[in-house]
């Protein structure tokens, strides 16, 4: 049998961007809610979540990515605006929202999943949405409480960063939190 590893796609964050998310994550926390908190310098900006792939299959998974990044340019974004997947009702995702050159990373986004399923990998069955996970909601939360924690922090923006490189990571789930090795990068254009 061959290796398998859970791999994804994704961009990093400048460390200023992750600054901006720790202070976020900062004041929700005082508020008293229960998440589960995605260290800043784990956050990113997922272009594709891949799950268990073969080893193997790396190689593909490079050649879809180089192929997608051809002639593409760095894309100028910010983390901006918050809200919660799938909804108030039943909140399991905390996430801010990305602004700036949205139809670039749209079109990244969608020539990088024809690419890999042209390799054999399914198309996401949901519509890309472009977030930063702040944390994971657990059982039972006080909505009210989160909701006023969230809405304080409305006009929450981070500064503005290019995404320049496009990561294929490797993600091992330990006790203590996923841990992120890069595999491969590659290079927008200037």
């Amino acid at each position: 049998m061959s290796d398998t590893l859970r791999a994804f796609i994704a961009f990093e964050l400048p460390e200023s961007v992750a600054s901006t998310i720790g202070g976020v994550q900062k004041d929700i926390k005082s508020s008293g809610v229960k998440i589960r908190w995605v260290k800043p310098g784990n956050i990113h900006l997922t272009l594709k979540f891949l799950g268990d792939i073969k080893s193997e299959d790396l190689e593909k998974v490079e050649t879809a990515i180089k192929e997608s990044a051809r002639g593409v340019s760095k894309i100028n974004l910010l983390a901006k605006g918050m809200g919660l997947f799938p909804g108030i009702k039943k909140p399991r995702v905390m996430w801010l929202g990305v602004g700036g050159q949205l139809e670039s990373l749209f079109k990244l986004q969608s020539t990088l999943d024809e690419n890999l399923e042209k390799s054999g990998f399914p198309r996401d069955k949901r519509p890309f949405k472009g977030h930063l996970t702040l944390g994971r909601i657990k059982g039972k939360i006080d909505t009210k409480k989160l909701v006023d924690s969230m809405r304080s922090l409305k006009g929450v923006e981070s500064d503005s960063f290019f995404a320049d490189r496009i990561i294929l990571f490797k993600s091992d789930l330990k006790p203590t939190g996923a841990v992120y090795t890069k595999l491969s990068s590659t290079a927008l254009e200037d």
